[in-house]
């Protein structure tokens, strides 16, 4: 093995004296570490012999300084946080809430801390599923989408509304500002939704195989030939459903960072990027209580940035 320098769940230091050994095994064997991080800390440049990255099946020789960290251990539970959020309704079941734009609902690689369920969990939101990295999220909305998502407490619950989310009897409407304008101004998008094959990060309805995704869209306002302002209702809750169909139909949202596209006025796309996220809001939210029986509806007005970006169409649009 050599001199053990010294070797920890995040790190490890060792000089070798087995030449020949593949590193990855032996880095494995030494730290007590899992062959698929020990790979991820090699492909990551992470862990590095004599200071230079290697391929896991790279050779040792008599010598060679092994070094480095390991990638982050996958979170198990959420920790309880001190964050400021908006609560518009709670019960012993369930609580909605109204989320801000740049929060992210649960905690997922790159965001153990600082979601909305570290949030919760820290107002004692749960009384059941805590240690969970997703306690009572039965739907979600992007990160930097603004409005109103319901949130269960207890497993009752949570069944309930799964069942609801599973059969679209969930009301959701979002307001959303569209480049261009749409023709016809009103109508249904019913498309396959799955993975862009070219991104990753990215979903499409041009796809061979997918689920179904449905919008009903009305528009509500045109702001000349610059943007419009949208009223969605959502039939379906697929990832990003609202900004791969505007998108894919030719009117990506004002902002969006990830389907943004060229091709349109310089003013309007510069009150995107001074927005900084895609122009989206979940308005309105409605559904029977899970245990009550009772229909729920609430609604949530346009943040402050949205609402700006919309006088500073009208402006453009009026001068």
């Amino acid at each position: 093995m050599g001199q053990l320098l010294f070797v920890t769940t995040e790190s490890v230091s060792f000089t070798c004296n087995d030449p020949g050994a593949r590193v990855d095994l032996t880095v494995a064997r030494i730290s007590g570490e899992s062959r698929e991080r020990v790979k991820e800390a090699l492909a990551s440049g992470l862990i590095t012999v004599n200071g230079r990255a290697v391929k896991a099946s790279a050779k040792l020789r008599t010598g060679d300084l092994v070094e480095g960290t390991f990638p982050p251990l996958p979170l198990t539970e959420a920790i309880p946080e001190q964050l400021p959020i908006t609560v518009v309704y709670t019960d012993e079941h369930l609580m909605v809430v109204d989320k801000a734009a740049g929060m992210v609902v649960h905690p997922a690689p790159g965001h153990d801390r600082g979601t909305l369920v570290n949030a919760l969990l820290g107002l004692g939101a749960f009384t059941t599923e805590a240690g969970e990295l997703r306690p009572g999220i039965v739907h979600r909305i992007d990160k930097d989408t603004s409005g109103l998502l319901v949130v269960t407490r207890t497993v009752q619950a949570r069944e309930g509304l799964v069942e609801q989310f599973r059969i679209h009897s969930i009301r959701r409407e979002y307001v959303a500002v569209a480049l261009g304008v749409l023709t016809p101004p009103e109508g249904t998008w019913e498309t396959l939704h799955g993975r862009n094959p070219s991104n990753r990060l990215k979903f499409s309805s041009q796809v061979r195989t997918g689920k179904t995704a449905v919008t009903h869209y009305r528009t509500v306002e045109t702001f000349g030939t610059l943007a419009c302002l949208l009223r969605v209702t959502l039939s379906t809750g697929r990832t990003h459903q609202v900004r791969v169909h505007c998108t894919d139909h030719g009117h990506p949202l004002l902002g969006d960072p990830l389907y943004s596209r060229r091709g349109f006025d310089p003013a309007a796309l510069a009150l995107g990027t001074t927005l900084g996220r895609q122009a989206l809001h979940a308005a309105l939210l409605g559904f029977t209580h899970p245990v009550t029986g009772e229909y729920l509806e609430f609604t949530s007005d346009l943040p402050p940035d949205m609402a700006t970006a919309i006088e500073g169409l009208r402006d453009l649009t009026h001068g």
